[in-house]
């Protein structure tokens, strides 16, 4: 293996990248403010403009907005941090995963977005209430998504600061020069949320993936050269991986995954794509297109992120090679730092701030949409569904852009105020929790045979058994509860992702007690969608009718059939 040629800069303020950061800042932000300008409709004061920017964008907004979307600022930082870490079962299964779910949106998003279309649902719990007419199973999707969002939104602003310690502002121990860069980011994202809502991320996010683009590949290019090539990549990160932990007296980690991580491996591949979808940002994204086949067009394309994913995981084990050291500010080594520091080490100043920026920016734009989800699914699922029914749309997209600021506001509290460790174990909870929405809003996309107490029972077995699980799994170094996703699979033993075992268990619990509920003929509620709803398309007669006739469009129920 060739000597590592890594300058390690130790910290210290990179002038020149932070320059290029701050200006490449400024022109996103401007952009985030004129964004409400772009395909403008007649006004913002309604979930459809604000929320959902017009339900008119078209294939290539849509593929940046999703691609902005579901590849966040953090996943930019944390992969190859897992690669760095602990290796491929970590962090490379992320992969293939992108890679499955594409298959699993192409089947089934074009007839929720049929049928959000045709009623006007803005969210999934939306579609749940409509499909089945019971409230209580809205409201738990409704707070799933909701809670499940909330840490999502918390890791972006982790990502940012990650940047910002490496380009040497920000990590200190003075409260200013630690939280001030952060806080202004954070004013300005809330802003232009509020004032842009849905269309700033989708401008923001043709200027974040150019980047994003432009700098993965001159680091894949490049870096390899500058450590010896591929050959001693690889020795590098077998070395490591295969060493012994001192701690826990087991490998360091993966380098190729062994039949023993085969279903840790598979588990968590799958379970994810089942997950990511689920999420109410990856929804919202998707139902601001302008057509099922814009739907269909993009899972048809949305592989080519996979491709950069591939090469940026990658990178964690050219940084091992390179000899990065990943230690903040405080003294502490912290793998979220390896890619920000692998940048600053091997690129002139101004190459780093472009990367730095790339990351930075990347925050804001999923951000911003999950916010807006989270804040579409408070004022829709709960301010109008419990607390005010005759609530006007002006009055829900005021609500929306108010809890918007709220959401925001409360994950960087969570940053400020806890560690950054809980953040991250929040947000594995949350993918366990968000899966157990999966039955009562893919398969009812498809029947009604399932029943609707079944699938609010089976929802509830999946994320208590999964809460519990995970709190059970304790971190062999920190020692603390909720030290991964990954716990023993009953009857088989061995590990895979908990939260595809509470989505078996939530099956057998909603198959059973749907047998029984059905033979016992309880009623299921009313469904307010019909078979045609589900392959309605933009130019449908029937959804130009009902928005012509001012119908209650949320729940399917016209206000006259004549």
């Amino acid at each position: 293996m060739s000597a590592p040629t890594a300058m390690v800069t130790g910290g210290g303020v990179n002038t020149v990248a932070l320059v290029v950061l701050i200006v490449l800042f400024l022109v996103v932000t401007v952009l985030g403010f004129m964004a409400s300008r772009f395909q403008r409709g007649e006004s913002l004061n309604s979930l459809d403009e604000w929320g959902l920017g017009g339900r008119k964008f078209g294939t290539w907004i849509t593929w940046f907005l999703l691609g902005g979307d579901l590849y966040t600022a953090y996943t930019f930082v944390a992969v190859p941090a897992a690669m760095f870490a602990t290796g491929a079962v970590a962090g490379f299964f992320a992969v293939p995963y992108t890679i499955v779910l594409y298959p699993i949106i192409f089947v089934f998003m074009a007839r929720l977005w049929s049928v959000s279309h045709r009623h006007g649902y803005v969210t999934t719990a939306d579609f749940v209430r409509g499909r089945y007419d019971d409230r209580s199973l809205s409201l738990a999707v409704a707070v799933t998504g909701f809670l499940a969002t909330m840490p999502y939104i918390a890791l972006q602003l982790v990502g940012i600061q990650a940047v910002l310690e490496v380009a040497g502002v920000g990590g200190s121990d003075n409260i200013i020069a630690k939280d001030a860069p952060l806080l202004v980011a954070f004013a300005v994202l809330a802003a232009y949320t509020y004032s842009s809502g849905l269309r700033a991320p989708a401008v923001i996010a043709f200027v974040k993936d150019i980047l994003i683009y432009v700098v993965i590949i001159v680091a894949i290019v490049y870096l390899p050269s500058q450590v010896g090539g591929w050959d001693s990549i690889f020795g590098a990160a077998e070395e490591k991986m295969t060493a012994t932990n001192e701690v826990t007296q087991a490998p360091q980690g993966s380098f190729i995954p062994g039949s023993g991580a085969m279903w840790a491996y598979a588990t968590l591949g799958l379970g994810s794509a089942l997950a990511l979808f689920m999420y109410p940002h990856s929804i919202t994204a998707s139902l601001s297109s302008g057509s099922r086949n814009t739907v269909r067009r993009n899972a048809a394309l949305l592989p080519a992120y996979s491709f950069v994913l591939g090469l940026l995981a990658l990178l964690g084990w050219v940084a091992i090679a390179a000899g990065t050291d990943p230690t903040g500010l405080d003294g502490e080594v912290n793998p979220q730092l390896v890619i920000p520091q692998l940048f600053e080490d091997f690129f002139p100043g101004w190459f780093a701030g472009v990367a730095f920026a790339a990351i930075a920016i990347g925050a804001p734009v999923p951000a911003a949409i999950m916010s807006i989800a989270a804040a579409n699914t408070f004022s829709r699922n709960i301010y109008k569904e419990w607390l005010k029914k005759d609530a006007t749309p002006e009055q829900e997209a005021k609500v929306s852009k108010l809890m918007s600021l709220v959401v925001k506001a409360f994950a960087l509290v969570f940053v400020l105020t806890l560690d950054k460790q809980n953040a991250i174990n929040f947000q594995l909870l949350g993918g366990i929790w968000i899966l157990q929405t999966f039955p009562a809003i893919v398969f009812s996309l498809y029947t009604r045979w399932f029943h609707r107490t079944a699938l609010l029972v089976g929802w509830g077995a999946g994320m208590v058994y999964g809460t519990v699980k995970a709190y059970q799994v304790i971190n062999p170094v920190t020692g603390k509860h909720f030290g991964g996703s990954l716990g023993e699979i009953p009857g088989l033993g061995e590990m895979g992702y908990i939260a595809m075992t509470a989505f078996a268990l939530n099956l057998i619990v909603t198959v059973v007690l749907t047998l029984a509920l059905n033979a016992l003929k309880v009623s299921n509620g009313r469904d307010a969608t019909s078979p045609g709803d589900y392959f309605a398309d933009a130019d449908d007669p029937r959804v130009q009718a009902d928005l012509a006739h001012k119908d209650d469009v949320f729940r399917g129920e016209p206000e006259t059939t004549t």
